[in-house]
């Protein structure tokens, strides 16, 4: 369905970038009014990206004077973002195709992982972190949550079936779970589902971006899912106060200048080990150097020191 949703709105800019294209002929030769026409949707595009960093400003927590970006900073922070949105609703989740990476080579003790999406996503926005794996010789996994609206709640049972076909694939007695922005979220919420049972297969949970109590920017979203994200719902306050005692599993990754998640210390989860980072945006987490290395570290402090890659 995600495909479906990206290829339509590629469509619609497609159509009209050609309108453009087709109004400014009349005016300036051919192939000027196709730079136009181009350069026209990238703005809108790039507009779109800016937008929601002035509406995370409006709601966000007080960014720490060490996190403070001067103007080349915010300009980087920008572009970086809409160079990853691009990216990944344009190429990596277009060219998603599910499907278990098994490696000959996957280091003893060392977990295998599963990969969890956010909203509105696929498995193809953890291309990056994919590769790198790969490279480590991990065997993984994404899980992909259809449909797009449901309620958090009813993608556990997915996590549920990817997480026991993963070990019994590799063999492996725990796995490790990643989890972007709702990803986090559908990664609790199986914790609470399946109670002792699930939390005996996990090593660790990473959640990156992941809005622990809500996001006023979840207002602009459909679907029971955008509604349990919104800032301190009670669904949320629920899933906080079920899955307390189990906070020692999880690490949380996140950054004081994500773009969609707001406030951004909504991401900070109490009792678990929490990292926050600068100068990253909601959709490049998933694929900033700074952060894959942070997650490549906490999937290899999971497993024995005898296991782990250095």
């Amino acid at each position: 369905m995600v495909i479906r949703i990206l290829l339509a709105i590629m469509a619609v800019q497609v159509l009209c970038a050609l309108a453009i294209w087709y109004g400014a002929t009349a005016y300036v030769p051919a192939d000027v009014a196709l730079a136009l026409a181009l350069l026209a949707v990238v703005l809108v595009r790039l507009a779109i990206t800016a937008n929601n960093f002035r509406l995370s400003r409006r709601f966000g927590s007080a960014t720490p004077p060490d996190h403070v970006l001067d103007l080349a900073g915010r300009a980087r922070l920008l572009f970086g973002e809409f160079r990853a949105t691009m990216l990944m609703s344009s190429w990596t989740m277009l060219r998603h195709r599910p499907g278990m990476h098994l490696s000959p080579r996957h280091p003893a003790g060392v977990p295998p992982v599963l990969l969890i999406h956010g909203y509105g996503c696929n498995g193809g926005y953890w291309q990056a972190l994919r590769d790198q794996l790969a490279d480590d010789g991990i065997s993984h996994d994404t899980v992909d949550l259809e449909p797009v609206t449901a309620s958090i709640d009813d993608f556990t049972g997915a996590v549920e079936a990817s997480v026991r076909r993963l070990l019994a694939a590799t063999g492996a007695a725990r796995v490790v779970l990643v989890g972007h922005s709702m990803g986090g979220l559908v990664a609790r919420a199986w914790l609470r589902r399946y109670g002792a049972a699930a939390e005996s297969l996990v090593e660790r949970v990473v959640t990156v971006g992941t809005p622990h109590f809500g996001t006023e920017l979840a207002g602009f979203g459909f679907g029971e899912n955008a509604r349990q994200m919104r800032h301190n719902d009670p669904w949320l306050l629920q899933l906080d106060a079920d899955d307390g005692g189990r906070r020692n599993l999880f690490t949380s990754i996140w950054s004081w200048h994500d773009n969609i998640i707001a406030p951004q210390t909504s991401c900070h989860l109490p009792g678990a080990r929490n990292i926050a980072v600068g100068g990253i945006g909601h959709v490049a987490l998933g694929s900033h150097p700074t952060v894959l290395r942070t997650i490549r570290e906490e999937i290899l402090t999971a497993a024995p020191p005898s296991a782990r890659l250095y």
